[in-house]
């Protein structure tokens, strides 16, 4: 790509409103039974994605867009998730962890401490 039309699609980019302000992509990745690095379907989280979107609906929350993705490659920490468009990730494992996520990050816009996952991270959390 040329520099003009690198520099045409950043300006375009950077003058349009999003869409979504806030884009959560929940990880959905099914691995078969017994895999040494587990997957996020195992340990709940169609269910609490499910649950995520509900609650979502019920805040009415706007401009967030809760989808499922494939796998986020982090299988061993999961359920997992990504906020953009900071790029945050988060492990959960219950409605509690999901309600915290819902009030915390995307309606008062902080960080979840106890669930970020740092991106050295690699082993499940005891």
């Amino acid at each position: 790509m040329n520099d003009t039309v690198t520099d045409t699609v950043a300006q375009t980019a950077g003058a349009l409103q999003p869409y979504y302000n806030r884009h959560v992509f929940c990880c959905m990745n099914e691995r078969e039974a017994g895999h040494p690095r587990g997957c996020c379907m195992e340990k709940g989280g169609a269910e609490l994605r499910a649950y995520m979107k509900d609650q979502a609906r019920a805040l009415k929350l706007k401009r967030v867009r809760i989808n499922q993705a494939g796998c986020l490659d982090r299988c061993e920490l999961g359920p997992t998730m990504v906020i953009y468009p900071e790029g945050i990730w988060y492990t959960y494992s219950t409605k509690e962890d999901v309600d915290e996520i819902l009030q915390t990050h995307l309606i008062e816009g902080r960080v979840v401490a106890r669930l970020l996952l740092q991106p050295e991270e690699k082993e499940a959390r005891k």
